[in-house]
């Protein structure tokens, strides 16, 4: 059984990662970087600190320890205890993947550092701010960017989803802590946020999006 599932998260991925072209290899390749967020991250302090300074730490103090649980999980824990190889260096299909820029990842994939980490962060500000909309948005935002790494040929599809669903687990957890903490020593109400913070994130997301996406255009058209 478990043969026959690996034998399908190949096919997955080759399927997936061979639909590539120059201007898409510039696109991910920009969606995968640490720094293509950052617009959307100031907006997120904005909202956070706007009101309430205390509660904008709290929120910062969340995040952190999300990406640190699930990073720390995924690549300290997970990864060495699976040994699972990466798409790119496994000698059976490393030949047939497509990598940018000699972009080949460490050596093992098992689970997606990625995705746990967008999907922590999308889980725990999803919970915060409460909102239908900006939900879907936040979540969607960390599927691109969780696909870019299959893309990219580093990640197989079934390591996404379980980095994905580690993210969310944990990224719930630490809500639940943040609630407590809030309630115990910030003396306030759960959520200091409102909807009109939920739609300028919303809108600063789509933005960062439409902003990677322009700016793969100009790479693209410059070669």
């Amino acid at each position: 059984m478990l043969e026959i599932l690996d034998n399908v998260d190949a096919s997955l991925l080759l399927f997936l990662n061979g639909a590539n072209n120059e201007f898409f290899d510039e696109l991910f390749w920009l969606i995968t970087g640490k720094f293509a967020w950052i617009p959307m991250i100031c907006v997120l302090l904005f909202c956070t600190f706007r009101k309430d300074w205390k509660t904008g730490v709290l929120v910062v103090v969340g995040i952190a320890l999300t990406i640190t649980l699930c990073d720390q999980v995924s690549s300290g824990i997970i990864k060495d205890a699976v040994c699972r190889l990466r798409p790119t260096r496994d000698p059976e299909i490393g030949s047939l993947v497509h990598v940018v820029n000699g972009y080949r990842g460490g050596q093992y994939g098992f689970v997606s550092s990625h995705a746990a980490n967008s999907f922590g962060v999308a889980m725990f500000l999803a919970m915060m701010f409460r909102n239908r909309a900006f939900s879907w948005i936040i979540m969607l935002w960390a599927a691109v960017l969780s696909y870019s790494r299959i893309y990219l040929g580093v990640h197989y599809p079934g390591d996404i989803v379980c980095g994905g669903l580690l993210g969310v687990a944990l990224g719930a957890v630490v809500y639940c802590i943040y609630i407590r903490v809030k309630k115990l020593y910030f003396f306030a109400s759960a959520n200091s946020v409102d909807g009109r913070d939920a739609m300028w994130l919303s809108f600063a997301t789509i933005g960062n999006v439409l902003l990677l996406v322009a700016t793969a255009t100009i790479i693209y058209a410059m070669k």
